[in-house]
């Protein structure tokens, strides 16, 4: 086993931000995919009984109509993972993808206990799901990942100001 532990340790893992880079990349395909998904007819059907029955995207329908709600969605999700990709280099923009992701994912956690035959009767009920609660379900992680992203690149732009603020001290007393 120390042979294994000593062997991943040498490929990088243990970098202080790899798993970061790891987790924003991943984030960044997430959105590009999903988002790229929202612009045809067969994902807006698709989603219909995701959005009617989410407590927080239900007014999609009745603003945007089914095709409408769905680009809508699509645009968001490529505008948050576009803000991601670009916070590899500016934790700024990273911020505000990061806070449109927890926005989404917040929206799509929602809507779990919500939908209807998502849990199954003949299992005796929660916590045995069924239907489209189990696609949901990963977004209690992605939700996790998205708030981690928050986190991390809040601190990164906190720890930049102040490395800012040290500089310009040292400047002024120069």
């Amino acid at each position: 086993m120390n042979t294994l532990i000593n062997a991943l340790a040498r490929t990088g893992l243990l970098k202080q931000d790899f798993s970061y880079h790891v987790v924003r990349a991943s984030m960044v395909l997430i959105f590009v995919f999903f988002g790229y998904q929202k612009w045809f007819n067969y994902e807006a059907q698709v989603l219909i009984p995701y959005i009617s029955h989410g407590p927080l995207i239900f007014w999609l329908y009745p603003v945007f109509g089914i095709r409408g709600a769905s680009w809508f969605l699509g645009v968001s999700e490529w505008l948050f993972g576009t803000l991601l990709f670009i916070g590899f280099w500016n934790k700024r923009m990273g911020v505000l993808g990061a806070l449109g992701s927890v926005a989404t994912f917040v929206g799509t956690v929602t809507i779990i206990p919500f939908m209807p035959d998502g849990w199954a009767a003949s299992a005796g009920g929660f916590p045995a799901m069924a239907g489209n609660v189990p696609f949901l379900m990963k977004d209690v992680v992605l939700l996790a990942v998205s708030v981690y992203l928050l986190k991390e690149d809040v601190a990164r732009v906190l720890a930049d100001g102040r490395a800012t603020q040290v500089k310009q001290g040292r400047r002024a007393l120069a």
